[in-house]
């Protein structure tokens, strides 16, 4: 019998991974959050959730990262707290002036893509890649797309979500200006 790799539910263990040992923890998220009921789309269960941390997750759907992990330790059976690191900054609670519908360059709506099992992060980057200095790109998905948001933070890309409505998220992301 192959026993599950995930011991423990800390920030940065996967969403997915978590799930898997532990699939009653999908109600105790769900308690949590109308933003997990999403989990019961397959195709989000196979994507998002497989890479997805859950301090990424605690980002996207706005769950405290300290509670998230403290409950889901606490269904799963773990006992004690572990001590919580801070992560990547937070988002900016305030839309920058860029990430506005009349700055934007290029649109991309990757529902579709989503809803059929693609992930849109190989697209999202070869687009972002192309994108010169100052340039915005809207990425319209049905969540926070916090995984994609955190690799492109990382190649130097500023970020900003807005949840329209349950289903419609808008991401904003920019190159840095380059120095003069």
């Amino acid at each position: 019998m192959s026993e599950c790799p995930v011991a423990d539910v800390t920030p940065d263990s996967r969403l997915g991974d978590v799930l898997a040992r532990w699939p009653a923890l999908e109600d105790v998220l769900t308690d949590l959050s109308p933003h997990f009921r999403a989990l019961k789309n397959p195709v989000l269960r196979r994507t998002v959730a497989k890479v997805a941390t859950l301090r990424q997750v605690s980002a996207a759907s706005g769950v405290p990262l300290g509670t998230l992990v403290e409950k889901l330790r606490a269904g799963a059976g773990l006992s004690g707290s572990i001590p919580l690191a801070e992560g990547t900054a937070p988002p900016p609670s305030e839309r920058p002036s860029w990430a506005s519908p009349g700055a934007v360059t290029r649109s991309v709506d990757a529902r579709a893509a989503i809803e059929s099992g693609e992930h849109p992060l190989p697209q999202v980057m070869a687009d972002l890649a192309a994108l010169r200095a100052g340039e915005v790109y809207e990425l319209v998905t049905p969540f926070v797309p916090a995984p994609l948001v955190e690799v492109a933070r990382g190649k130097g890309f500023s970020s900003f979500s807005v949840v329209e409505t349950e289903g419609l998220v808008r991401t904003y992301l920019r190159r840095a200006e380059q120095p003069r």
